[in-house]
């Protein structure tokens, strides 16, 4: 989440404040309509079984094969870098909205080794499509920089209005735009970024996506709203929308699992991650995780999550296999885990510390806290560069 001075001051839910679900919007298909899921809140997720019409039906035009179908993240083991990306220095860049710069980190030494000037608050840095560019959102600046991270040099900064966040439709065919304060997903030519098409959404503070396994639909959250979005990819068209059953709820990171049947989404006022099935898009259930919970990442043998608390200073630890919380680590003196991303090598959990201008570097075998680095103020959703996979999704770093 981002401080634009429009965020809504965090209300701490009482017991029994939990809402009833609100009523579902119906996602036509032909098969028919599905109804609304209303049985109460479960105290873990009970993992979803995957629709015929997802198993049986095509992928996006263009779309490479998944390596496995079974593993949505197959390609992203340890140090499987892409060719194009096999020579590039390995860095952490770090956007800090505060101080309209990016700080470059050495992993190797824990050391900020440059500070590389952008536009007006940058709120991610976003590794391109073809995994060639790295891209600065500058989203008070109404522009993109790009950075080449075969050299870490910035360019020339394109014009695009509110970039919160960016994604890339799984074909590479489209850049999405969250403009998050228009109420808009802008579809843009991934390399240029002219607009292709603007689509008008009624929720509010579009944010963070992730892709189902044959790329023909996307889930948004849209974190001033309580709201979550699908979206068909190729028809750019919401398809399906519906109001998280939590007083106050405040949606941030999405990520699939790994064999592509349950969505979990970050909600920083739930303080927890709500459990989804994708295809049906019926009513979630909260797993609580830790207070103002926000980032969600996947550990190199798809195995676990990673989970950000930014509220307590912790991560929690999910297992893919059975649904359930097996560990939580704690920063020592306390912190802001936000955004990141995991090393190449699988062995290092990047985060930025989002209110004490820090970025934490975590042993994802012990959780032990390997550094507390100084950057500049409000680091957010940084990027560990480059890491394993084909292709970018978009975000601070989704591959498959």
């Amino acid at each position: 989440m981002a401080d634009r001075n429009r965020t809504p001051a965090r209300r701490s839910p009482r017991p029994g404040r939990r809402t009833a679900p609100l009523a579902l919007v119906c996602v036509l298909l032909a098969a028919g309509c599905s109804g609304g899921d209303t049985r109460p809140a479960h105290d873990g997720p009970r993992p979803a079984r995957p629709s015929a019409a997802r198993a049986a039906g095509p992928g996006l035009p263009g779309m490479p094969p998944l390596v496995d179908t079974r593993d949505l993240y197959a390609a992203d083991r340890p140090n499987r870098l892409a060719p194009q990306v096999r020579d590039f220095p390995s860095r952490v860049y770090v956007p800090n909205t505060g101080s309209d710069s990016v700080s470059v980190i050495d992993p190797k030494t824990y050391k900020v080794i440059e500070t590389i000037p952008v536009g007006v608050q940058p709120q991610h840095v976003v590794p391109s499509w073809d995994l060639k560019t790295l891209w600065v959102n500058n989203n008070r600046g109404h522009d993109l920089t790009p950075i080449d991270p075969a050299t870490g040099k910035a360019g020339k900064p394109v014009k695009v209005h509110d970039p919160y966040n960016l994604y890339f439709t799984p074909n590479g065919k489209y850049a999405i735009v969250m403009a998050s304060m228009d109420r808009q997903l802008v579809f843009r030519d991934p390399h240029t970024m002219a607009i292709r098409k603007t689509l008008p959404v009624s929720c509010g503070g579009v944010n963070h996506a992730d892709f189902s396994p044959d790329g023909r639909y996307f889930i948004v959250s849209c974190e001033f709203s309580g709201e979550l979005l699908k979206v068909d990819t190729e028809k750019m068209k919401v398809i399906g929308q519906e109001k998280l059953p939590f007083e106050g709820a405040m949606p941030q990171d999405v990520k699939i699992s790994p064999d592509g049947r349950t969505w979990y989404i970050a909600d920083m006022m739930a303080d927890g991650v709500w459990v989804l099935d994708g295809d049906r898009f019926t009513t979630p259930r909260l797993l609580p995780t830790g207070k103002g919970t926000h980032g969600l990442y996947v550990s190199r043998d798809s195995k676990k999550m990673y989970i950000s608390n930014r509220g307590e200073g912790s991560i929690s630890l999910l297992d893919f296999a059975t649904g359930d919380l097996v560990g939580k680590w704690h920063i020592p003196g306390g912190g802001s885990p936000d955004m990141g991303g995991v090393s190449a090598d699988g062995k290092v959990l990047w985060l930025s510390g989002r209110y004490n201008s820090e970025v934490y570097a975590l042993d994802t075998r012990t959780g032990r806290t390997l550094a507390k680095i100084p950057v500049g103020q409000g680091p957010h959703g940084l990027a560990v560069y480059p890491q394993p996979g084909r292709y970018s999704l978009g975000h601070t770093g989704i591959f498959r």
